[in-house]
């Protein structure tokens, strides 16, 4: 009984917190709304509001944004592929989260935003849609929208999980909300074991974590594709060094000119290809390269670099895993600015030689693998790791070495998309075996 008088006078207090901040989600909106357009589109969905008649769509995956998408990407086509005749509802948070879901699966699946954390938003969702299993994508820890799936009936896992210790500090002050709340999901797939450890110590019942590894380590790249990409590049581009910046952050900009600048005094015919981590950042990635005296082509607009262009900006979503296989070198960002990296398996997957900065906390456990199998290095500064990107250009035998252990690394690592199915089965809704056979004996429209 204290239990449930201390849950809900910790819920109240939160609850009346973010109605108090409500106001201010309005005004994020339209601040990034300047940056990013589509943030200005289908706020009523943020707010749980939907024009469409309620629907029941029984099997929900939450992924946040892009790099989520992606690593869900395995999972939801299992279970499309398991049940073709029912839809799912993948909720993301990000417009660009949302541009990759479409571009994934087009109208196989529902999207909506996830509503605000706020206890009417999240239940007027819940009625809508009416799921009957929530599989959360990595580390999406609302209090309000896990205690509304427990009193909704909604079974909640969160899948493919993972808890920095960074992130653990920062829930210091929601603890004792966040514990209870983690307390009422049925299972905690995490990507390592001390993903698991720090998921207990905040809060989660020992009996429901599992260990089931990485579900980036089970995307399959699409040789067929990559190799026709890879041509075409090398056709336009011509046969040269190439480097590729991927998903960098604005503090690390200067850094990414820089060495290249540096670069390109001991080859000057050397291109960077450059993918920033936001859309919001192209327009601005593109301007430093052109101020450094550079000539730019981009994605969008010139499709393909050709032999007199210094930098190709990957101003696009959804083609950067094609993109790592056309260049000699990876550096991927987010880990020279203290954000904690991003996905090193998706350049080590195509056989790319990686290179990173120290703030890597986010992907530990796959950072320390990748470096023990001698697929990885690591540089202290923007310097060091100029000085790795600049060894291995110039060194062809070391980077086949990498990428050789890199790409071993990725298919010896993959298992965790089974694991992950084996865990979840028993709550899955049973297919729709009716509606299977109906869209089987329907005539082709082709």
């Amino acid at each position: 009984m204290r239990a449930d008088i201390t849950e809900r006078l910790l819920r109240g207090l939160y609850s009346a917190l973010l109605v108090v901040l409500a106001p201010v989600t309005v005004y994020h909106l339209i601040w990034r709304g300047f940056r990013q357009s589509a943030y200005l589109l289908r706020w009523d969905e943020r707010y749980g509001i939907y024009r469409a008649p309620a629907e029941t769509t029984p099997v929900w995956v939450h992924a946040v944004s892009v790099g989520e998408v992606n690593a869900a990407a395995p999972l939801i086509n299992a279970l499309l592929a398991r049940d073709p005749a029912r839809r799912l509802l993948v909720t993301t948070i990000t417009p660009t989260g949302s541009e990759r879901v479409r571009a994934l699966w087009g109208q196989r699946v529902e999207h909506v935003y996830l509503p605000y954390d706020l206890s009417g938003a999240v239940r007027r969702f819940l009625r809508h849609f009416r799921p009957q299993i929530g599989l959360i994508v990595e580390t999406e820890l609302w209090p309000n929208l896990l205690f509304c799936c427990r009193d909704a009936g909604v079974p909640t896992m969160i899948v493919n999980a993972r808890l920095s210790a960074r992130s653990l500090r920062g829930y210091r002050v929601l603890r004792p909300l966040v514990g209870r709340a983690l307390r009422t999901v049925k299972r905690v797939a995490t990507q390592s074991a001390d993903d698991g450890k720090r998921f207990v110590k905040l809060g989660a019942r020992r009996e429901t974590v599992v260990d089931t590894g990485n579900l980036k380590f089970d995307i399959t790249p699409d040789e067929a594709k990559i190799t026709a990409l890879r041509d075409e590049f090398r056709r336009h581009a011509g046969v040269r060094p190439v480097w590729i910046a991927a998903s960098t952050h604005p503090d690390e900009e200067a850094a990414v000119v820089d060495i290249h600048r540096q670069l390109r005094a001991r080859w000057p015919d050397l291109l960077l290809i450059w993918a920033p981590r936001h859309p919001e950042r192209f327009r601005g990635a593109m301007q430093l390269a052109v101020e450094a005296g550079w000539r730019v082509a981009t994605r969008a607009l010139t499709t393909w670099p050709d032999s007199g262009d210094n930098v190709f900006v990957l101003d696009t979503l959804g083609e950067l895993g094609l993109f790592f296989a056309c260049a000699d070198v990876a550096f991927v960002g987010g880990s020279l600015q203290d954000i904690g990296g991003h996905n090193l398996l998706e350049p080590a997957a195509v056989g790319t030689p990686v290179v990173t900065g120290p703030h890597l906390q986010n992907f530990t456990d796959i950072a320390r693998q990748l470096e023990r199998a001698g697929a990885l290095r690591i540089g202290a500064d923007a310097d060091a790791v100029r000085a790795h990107i600049a060894e291995l250009l110039e060194d062809p035998q070391a980077r086949r070495t990498m990428g050789e252990a890199g790409r071993a690394l990725v298919v010896s690592g993959r298992g965790t998309l089974a694991r992950t199915l084996a865990l979840i089965e028993p709550d899955l809704p049973a297919p729709d075996t009716k509606t299977a056979r109906t869209l089987r004996s329907a005539p082709s429209s082709l």
